[in-house]
């Protein structure tokens, strides 16, 4: 409506003599009614479709190279030139259309789909891929897990890498290399390519030190609007300690069957909370939109929520025996630190470093109270390093050694080693030092507290004390990869369906070799590592395993990889869990399995069939 000038003046001079006394009351509408305008920009916000999920913790870095966490911003963010089908486990083209091998399988050529971009919009080309393999994986400046992806041979040699055209890449191989389609699967295991025109000037510029200022680009202090990406989604917005919000990559490749670009829903909220508990209410008070895609739910939530889908108007899932790992593992490393200190106690050292003292741990651990107690029956006992949907997975029922509960024959290999018990049961070793050592695993996920706690126990009975202690994810990998500051610890590692996935954890030489992690490149000198003869062994026949094109031969090698690791025990493997998740049941298009370490790894495909929007507080302001 328009007013006449006059109508205006009169009006204006009216408000002014009424400001005089009214001025509180004016400030309160003017209050008011600025809440409603955020509100109303919120609702307006709101309207886009948008879902909620969570994490225990806060991403430690914006660089997929550097990444050593899971979950990570990488799921939502980044792709490979392939990808591994959630309910299958086939390779599948990614930001490959195609790939062609040679005869010999020491030549692979893949060609780009056409019109790939980033999410800056700048094209995604052959020289995106060169420069992520040559220029950052294989530079010696760099330390970064995906080395590991592409070693190949005994001499662990690398994939020579050329352009061929704008869209087509050459991988030129020392001998056949079985895992290369998986190790360039791209997140949460393979390798994302990244981008060169933003990216090729830290990687070329070098720091006083020497080295590479790679290593300190997109940081977690980063502008998250300044990280270029191929995946679905691109960062918006971080909050550290609360949220990461995260919006549509407009320039994303992938197209519905009728020629819709995904991803169909507009934003993702990850939401920071420091506890599994905290999640569940949030969950059940509607504020997330998923628990357990992750990881498993835990059983008592299991057990809570499949009683209130129907009113909670979501669905619980189940996928049958999850994918990944959960382990303990020594410290068995006796090298040295630059300034020549142990990286471990000796004393403490010689007692990890025995093969029965091992074993007895093994022994007293009381998975079935565990899997009764702490899971309420909803698992397995776990005994192998290979998960069980792949085809290398060797079961008990095929030989593989396993350690029942047994705190007999726990105290017996003890005592055939040296050490013995006091009056009180108290257990020493043979030079008379009591038995003590520290317990490490990441806070706020209360299945792994309560388990630490059940093994604390466990391990007292045979006179052991144990100082359990949670801390904080991003401390906990510290102190494991870069300090080496640690005693025992318990963690999870993802799983998938070729063992060479996991070959930076087993191979002497990798980047998680953790439980007798070498040196790496970049970091202060270790003297005195050396890798044990079994571990030499684990060497060769994931060399073999890689090198061999023949399935049937594959199964026996990774049979045999998993023998050694169950008589030689490096890390000591707890329970098989089940994948559950919960979803609302306004997401649409979910593929749930226990095979992938993420149950929404089809991000990009889900719908949502209604906006998350709460109308109570917009509703006051009108």
């Amino acid at each position: 409506m328009r007013f006449p000038h006059s109508f205006l003046l009169h009006f204006t001079i009216a408000v002014r003599h009424w400001l005089g006394r009214s001025l509180p009351l004016v400030l309160l509408i003017a209050l008011l009614l600025s809440g409603c305008r955020s509100l109303i920009a919120e609702t307006k916000a709101s309207s886009l479709s948008q879902i909620v999920l969570t994490s225990l913790q806060d991403p430690a870095t914006f660089n997929p190279m550097l990444n050593q966490e899971f979950p990570s911003i990488f799921l939502f963010s980044f792709r490979g030139l392939t990808t591994e089908d959630g309910e299958t486990g086939e390779v599948k083209p990614d930001l490959a259309e195609s790939w062609e091998i040679s005869e010999d399988g020491r030549r692979v050529v893949f060609t780009l789909r056409e019109g790939l971009r980033w999410s800056d919009g700048e094209p995604l080309t052959a020289d995106d891929v060169v420069f992520t393999i040559q220029d950052v994986i294989l530079n010696e400046k760099i330390p970064t897990d995906n080395k590991d992806d592409l070693r190949i041979g005994a001499n662990g040699e690398f994939p020579q890498v050329q352009k061929l055209s704008d869209r087509q890449v050459e991988f030129l191989l020392p001998e056949p290399y079985a895992p290369l389609l998986r190790a360039l699967n791209g997140p949460p295991t393979g390798v994302v390519i990244l981008p060169k025109h933003t990216l090729q000037g830290s990687v070329e510029t070098l720091d006083s030190q020497g080295n590479s200022l790679f290593t300190s680009t997109w940081a977690t202090n980063t502008d998250p609007t300044k990280v270029v990406v191929n995946g679905p989604y691109k960062m918006e917005r971080y909050t550290p300690g609360e949220r990461l919000t995260f919006e549509r990559n407009p320039y994303y490749w992938e197209k519905d069957a009728a020629g819709q670009q995904l991803p169909y829903i507009d934003r993702i909220v990850w939401q920071f909370m420091e506890s599994t508990d905290t999640q569940l209410l949030s969950f059940r008070s509607g504020d997330l939109d998923a628990i357990g895609d992750v990881r498993p739910l835990r059983p008592e939530y299991f057990e809570l929520l499949k009683r209130e889908e129907e009113r909670g108007k979501f669905t619980v899932y189940t996928g049958g025996e999850w994918s990944g790992t959960t382990f303990i593992t020594f410290n068995l490393n006796r090298g040295k630190n630059a300034q020549g200190q142990p990286l471990v106690d000796p004393i403490k050292s010689r007692w990890f470093n025995t093969l029965e003292f091992r074993q007895a741990i093994a022994h007293a651990i009381n998975r079935p109270r565990m899997i009764n107690n702490i899971f309420r029956g909803i698992s397995k006992p776990q005994d192998s390093p290979i998960s069980v949907q792949s085809p290398y997975y060797l079961s008990p029922e095929q030989g593989l050694k396993v350690y029942d509960y047994d705190l007999d024959k726990a105290r017996q290999l003890l005592q055939s080693v040296g050490f013995s018990f006091n009056a009180e049961g108290q257990l020493f070793d043979a030079d008379g030092n009591r038995v003590r050592f520290s317990f490490l695993t990441n806070s706020g996920n209360e299945i792994r507290e309560a388990i630490g706690s059940q093994i604390r126990a466990d391990l007292a009975q045979i006179g052991i004390q144990v100082d359990f202690r949670p801390i904080s994810f991003n401390t906990l990998i510290t102190r494991v990869t870069t300090t080496r500051d640690w005693e025992c610890f318990m963690i999870g590692f993802t799983g998938g369906i070729d063992p060479h996935s996991g070959a930076n954890l087993w191979t002497s030489k990798g980047g998680s070799h953790m439980f007798n992690l070498g040196p790496q490149p970049g970091e202060p000198q270790i003297t005195g590592w050396q890798p044990n003869d079994w571990e030499l062994e684990i060497d060769r026949l994931f060399t073999a395993g890689a090198r061999e094109l023949d399935e049937s031969k594959r199964q026996e090698i990774y049979g045999n990889f998993q023998r050694i690791v169950q008589e030689q025990l490096p890390v000591i493997h707890l329970i098989h869990e089940i994948a559950l998740v919960a979803v609302r049941d306004r997401i649409q298009g979910l593929k749930y399995t226990g095979l992938p370490s993420w149950g929404l790894w089809n991000i990009q495909e889900l719908k949502v069939t209604s906006i998350r929007l709460k109308q109570t507080q917009a509703e006051q302001c009108q």
